[in-house]
């Protein structure tokens, strides 16, 4: 089983300790960000999507201009452009890149942030939508004759695309969410199955269910874990960066800046249930399994990618190796200071992941 990151690229430089500054479209904070990626050895970036944010998929088409083999992951919500435009814009954009674009379907678990787009059905109602909406999208780019589709929230008469994806597979389909409405949908539409960064039993557990949710469809999806490592030269010196990156995110909420999107109803509880399975995580320390790290989930309501693993450049990549052996195959990476962070990665974790997934790989087939 082969290894893939993604890294990821906002549209500014910012984080929960460090402070937005500059126009919401930084171009050339985008571009420097594309070029550590690409030369570090990512294979894709994820470009996000917020309801008061700038488009992913102009952002992502931007960062395509400026690169040649970095790959897109676009995080799309479905139930504001109609899945028959979605799966052309997604395919004449995969023709464009040579084949460079995945989609991260985000169905959303905050109700206030919804509303902003004019959007108020409750959560399942969203992930039946969702369905619906792969449904309809994978349609568009397989078949070969009109067709029809008639759903709860869709209806569609002699549905077509002239333009398909390059590949036979179609654009790679991640997909979000951990409530049991969720992984009914993963395991019917996802090729990779995003989680946040969980302990050890809590992410067998997911891949547990999603494995026998896409079952049912005949389906293996391959599985992906975000995280925001913390590396230094020492094990003592990263737990002292963890520590000052805790402090750093403290004051900057306590002046009003960073990324605070918590949920705006009631922070200590959030609505999804992928901040609620790291809150719980967080409530039983805030350092877990060999070097999961909690603090930042717990300061911040679990808003997102929030836990990191902690420790050297081996040390970390030798607790990714213990996520690839329950079967991670796809790892998130983003740091706290976006560039120095994404051009660490680069030079000193990646490639270590990288040749001890090789080593395992090789050990595992001498031994069949």
């Amino acid at each position: 089983m082969s290894v893939e990151f993604i890294g990821f690229i906002g549209n500014h430089n910012a984080s929960e300790t460090v402070a937005r500054h500059g126009p919401i479209i930084d171009r050339e904070f985008i571009r420097a960000s594309a070029a550590i990626h690409e030369e570090g050895g990512f294979d894709r970036v994820l470009l996000a999507f917020h309801s008061a944010t700038p488009d992913s998929l102009f952002v992502g088409q931007y960062v395509a201009s400026r690169t040649t083999r970095l790959k897109l992951m676009l995080a799309h919500r479905p139930g504001f452009t109609a899945p028959t435009l979605a799966a052309r814009q997604l395919a004449t954009l995969d023709h464009l890149t040579d084949g460079r674009v995945a989609v991260h379907i985000i169905t959303g678990g905050n109700d206030r942030e919804l509303q902003q787009d004019g959007d108020w059905l409750t959560k399942d109602e969203r992930y039946a939508r969702s369905r619906e909406y792969l449904d309809i999208i994978r349609q568009e780019w397989s078949s070969a004759e009109p067709f029809d589709y008639a759903g709860e929230y869709y209806r569609v008469r002699g549905g077509f695309s002239d333009v398909k994806p390059q590949g036979p597979e179609g654009v790679p389909i991640y997909f979000g969410g951990s409530s049991p409405a969720a992984i009914e949908v993963a395991g019917q539409h996802a090729d990779v199955y995003a989680l946040w960064g969980e302990t050890y039993d809590q992410v067998a557990e997911t891949i547990a269910a999603v494995r026998a949710a896409a079952a049912k469809h005949g389906r293996n999806p391959r599985f992906s874990l975000s995280l925001r490592p913390i590396l230094a030269e020492t094990e003592d010196a990263a737990w002292a960066k963890a520590a000052r990156i805790l402090e750093s995110a403290k004051a900057l909420r306590a002046a009003g800046g960073g990324q605070q999107l918590v949920n705006t109803l009631n922070p200590a509880q959030p609505q999804n249930e992928g901040s609620r399975r790291l809150l719980a995580a967080a409530a039983k320390g805030g350092r877990l399994d060999k070097r999961l790290w909690t603090e930042i989930a717990a300061l911040t309501g679990a808003n997102g990618n929030s836990t990191s693993l902690v420790g050297t450049p081996d040390q970390v990549a030798e607790a990714m190796l213990d996520y690839y052996r329950l079967g991670i195959s796809t790892f998130l990476i983003r740091g706290f200071d976006p560039l120095p962070d994404a051009l660490q990665y680069g030079r000193e974790l990646i490639p270590r992941v990288r040749a001890l997934v090789a080593n395992e790989t090789l050990h595992s087939h001498a031994a069949e």
